[in-house]
């Protein structure tokens, strides 16, 4: 059975690839990617996004708060499944790829949603010092594409494997009928 493809999906799934490595190694290098480190050129944009979002910023890596670095390490794992996704659905075609897509995008949602829900229940610790206009510019748009894409992604893949699964479904009860006659 060929395996069914979107270009859209694979395309987000290559070119998130440099952005999420790019953000877990700003991530793991903390204070050398930060404002004041000698790494800091590399990550120069994260010198505003680390006062937007307190959990990038000193706050966090003076409380020694792990869930940024527990997030990033999440996404180590959700970009191997993404590359994957991609090297099975076009290099090595094996059925199987939509559901590796499918499950990296859920986690990729799931993450995500995480990430708002405790922005949310601490009172929004992280992001609360800022302007409505910095808020939505910064930090509300970027992250919200980690929630629209992914859960597009995993509506498109769930609707394909629904369709995988009823064709092989109707094809082991032809066999079935075809065995019993």
């Amino acid at each position: 059975m060929a395996i069914k493809t979107h270009t859209w999906i694979s395309l987000w799934f290559l070119l998130t690839t440099p952005v999420i490595l790019w953000d877990v190694g700003y991530c793991f290098m903390r204070p050398r990617s930060m404002i004041g480190g000698d790494l800091h050129w590399i990550w120069e944009p994260y010198g505003i996004y680390q006062n937007v979002d307190l959990l990038y910023g000193i706050p966090a890596l003076e409380e020694a708060n792990g869930f940024t670095n527990a997030q990033s390490l999440m996404n180590i794992l959700e970009t191997i499944l993404n590359l994957t996704y991609l090297y099975l659905a076009h290099i090595s075609p094996w059925p199987p790829a939509t559901l590796i897509g499918f499950g990296s995008a859920a986690l990729t949602l799931s993450k995500t949603m995480l990430y708002w829900a405790q922005e949310y229940f601490c009172g929004f610790c992280a992001t609360g010092q800022n302007d409505v206009r910095t808020l939505v510019v910064y930090w509300v748009i970027p992250n919200g594409l980690w929630l629209l894409f992914p859960a597009l992604i995993v509506y498109t893949l769930g609707k394909d494997l629904v369709g995988q699964l009823g064709l092989a479904d109707r094809a082991e009860i032809a066999a079935k009928e075809r065995k019993s006659e």
